[in-house]
């Protein structure tokens, strides 16, 4: 218990000092009362317990009944309206506070990760065989952004200002594009500003635009015979996957290397002397440019239907989700750096860093690296061109100006969706890392609301980056969320 009053005490004094001395941050001069940071602070144990809640009960895209439930409730304790099952998605919500301009925006989500149950130690422990855990850290990220959403509303009432806060829920954001759907629908129309943040195993603002990406489930259907029998009789749809992802292996050697292409054989068949007259195969193809993935998916399309025609079987293509490279606005980020360095990196106790320590030795890492918690990353360049994984919040940052960081509730050094993350995210070293992004929020999110020259540099570098041409058109199509991709069939 003194631990935690003490660091609550240091965090207080860090956000005040902080506030009171950032060179250039007008938000200091402005505002008189520091009520965000002051409602977060005494706070640690409400958030503590719902993110630790939303941890234990892992749900996987579109199944998030009880994570978004919990969170909905939360703000709605706290005089947010809100607006369920929005886009056609029923865990989806968008929160709101206030009324008038501006209108600044939080992403919020919560869905888990097949397969990477853990319990909350230092080497592979599933609490549930082949359960579902939260690998990539989505039981704090919505509630990081559901308490900075909620900081801000008491800091409006208590400065008697105008202006709107919205908060997003968006489920699947782990391969079901929930938030494409958001977009597509408009539900982004009028916002001035978007901020999103990721757990992570440093803190750092990030500037990489990721990838653009499509996936897309094949299937082919083909006529079921004895293997034995009479083998002629049939018609394989597992060599016509084959045939196909051969074809793909082959094409690899002249694509652009940045792009990338996996996949995955869900259905092959259910025994081997019957001929398999169904069989699926779900890719995942990405790109940094969106018109470079859209040539590659033609590609990659074209060889399914030399696959189906070369085993006289029928391919169907399916777009189950598609999303946008990630699109920076400069101006926003550099906000966010400022209050990052202000609020500073997570500081271990005695419990939390022999947790730590053990994660990292089972990752291979140095000891050394654990050092990279506390600390907050310079402002790395922007990138002309993204790498790695792919994201719905792409969509989100063609539509209003966005800019992202992450807060460290990883062990440094942990690999994306591990074990690791399980094991660490869910202890109080989440909570710390979350609260930290809560505060970058607040601090960031009250600039934007009282400096408007600021707010409209944003704006004004945001349609800039888009141009006066572009329009919005969704990679997956008019199609349905598909609420049931995470549905073992």
């Amino acid at each position: 218990m003194k631990k935690t009053i003490a660091l609550l005490a240091f965090v207080t004094l860090l956000a005040s000092n902080a506030w009171a001395g950032s060179k250039g941050n007008k938000t200091a001069k402005n505002v008189k009362n520091n009520v965000a940071i002051k409602y977060i602070n005494e706070h640690f144990e409400t958030y503590d317990k719902l993110q630790k809640a939303i941890w234990a009960e892992p749900e996987l895209g579109f199944l998030e009944t009880h994570s978004s439930g919990l969170l909905k409730q939360h703000l709605r304790e706290n005089g947010f309206t809100i607006e369920e099952g929005v886009a056609g998605m029923p865990t989806a919500y968008v929160a709101t506070f206030g009324s008038g301009k501006p209108v600044i925006g939080f992403l919020s989500e919560f869905d888990a990760l097949p397969g990477l149950s853990q319990d909350t130690v230092p080497y592979r422990k599933p609490l549930i065989e082949n359960g579902s855990g939260h690998g990539c850290g989505h039981n704090t990220l919505g509630v990081a952004s559901t308490a900075a959403a909620v900081s801000l509303s008491k800091w409006l009432t208590a400065n008697h200002l105008s202006g709107t806060i919205k908060i997003y829920g968006s489920p699947a954001e782990e391969g079901g594009a929930g938030k494409v759907y958001l977009v597509r629908e408009g539900l982004f129309d009028g916002v001035d500003a978007v901020l999103d943040w990721h757990p992570s195993s440093v803190n750092a603002v990030s500037t990489n635009g990721g990838t653009a990406m499509v996936m897309v489930d094949y299937k082919f259907y083909g006529k079921a015979a004895h293997a034995a029998g009479n083998p002629w009789k049939g018609r394989s749809a597992l060599d016509a996957v084959e045939a196909f992802d051969y074809m793909v292996n082959l094409l690899r050697e002249h694509v652009p290397t940045s792009s990338r292409i996996h996949y995955v054989i869900p259905d092959g068949g259910f025994a081997p002397n019957v001929v398999p007259e169904y069989a699926r195969v779900s890719y995942y193809i990405r790109s940094p440019k969106r018109d470079i993935l859209n040539t590659l998916t033609e590609w990659i399309d074209s060889a399914a239907v030399g696959a189906a025609k070369g085993t006289q079987t029928r391919v169907e293509k399916e777009i189950v989700a598609g999303t946008y490279e990630r699109l920076h606005n400069r101006t926003l980020s550099k906000v966010i750096q400022r209050n990052l360095e202000a609020v500073g990196g997570v500081i271990y106790d005695e419990r939390e860093r022999k947790l730590v320590e053990g994660v990292i030795r089972a990752t291979g890492n140095p000891d050394s690296i654990i050092s990279q918690a506390v600390k907050v990353q310079p402002l790395a360049e922007f990138p002309k061109e993204g790498s790695g994984g792919s994201s719905d919040v792409g969509d989100v940052s063609w539509v209003v100006p966005l800019a992202s960081f992450g807060a460290a509730t990883f062990a440094p050094g942990s690999p994306g969706h591990s074990w690791q993350n399980v094991a660490v995210d869910g202890t109080t070293i989440g909570t710390k890392g979350l609260l930290n992004a809560s505060r970058v929020f607040a601090l960031s999110a009250i600039e934007l609301f009282t400096d408007a020259k600021l707010l409209q540099n944003v704006k004004d570098e945001f349609r800039q980056s888009v141009g006066s041409d572009f329009k919005y058109v969704p990679l997956l199509g008019d199609r349905k969320p598909a609420l049931d991709y995470r549905v073992t069939k």
